[in-house]
């Protein structure tokens, strides 16, 4: 697989997305989270397309795929921090099925990645 561009992964474009609404999801959190959980679920959410773009521009698969196996950690970050969210009533239940509804599609998305590498 070439690609020539990160920004051609469909991963990458979907990871994008993912963090959009992380971002807007999170505004809803209380104030005395913006050090906390606001700051730790933004984080980890940026770090899965950065994570994809840095490995694709490393040029070699074995720095490609360690990238995106840190990506895809990232990723179960993001899903534990916004059930937490859940659990704690900063979100309602539908946003957090939504957002695991986008993290499985990304999740699936690297899965599929990660496979078409080591081949």
């Amino acid at each position: 697989m070439k690609v020539k561009n990160y920004q051609e992964l469909i991963a990458w474009q979907k990871a994008m997305d993912l963090v959009e609404e992380i971002y807007k999801d999170s505004k809803s959190f209380p104030r005395e989270e913006l050090y906390g959980l606001t700051s730790q679920i933004r984080r980890a959410a940026v770090s899965i397309p950065s994570n994809i773009a840095e490995g694709q521009g490393r040029r070699t698969t074995p720095d490609f795929l360690r990238h995106l196996s840190i990506a895809y950690g990232s990723l179960r970050e993001v899903e534990t921090q916004i059930l937490i969210a859940g659990r704690l009533g900063y979100v309602a239940a539908t946003t957090v099925e939504r957002v695991m509804r986008g993290t499985g599609e990304v999740g699936r998305l690297l899965n599929g990645l990660m496979s078409s590498l080591t081949r």
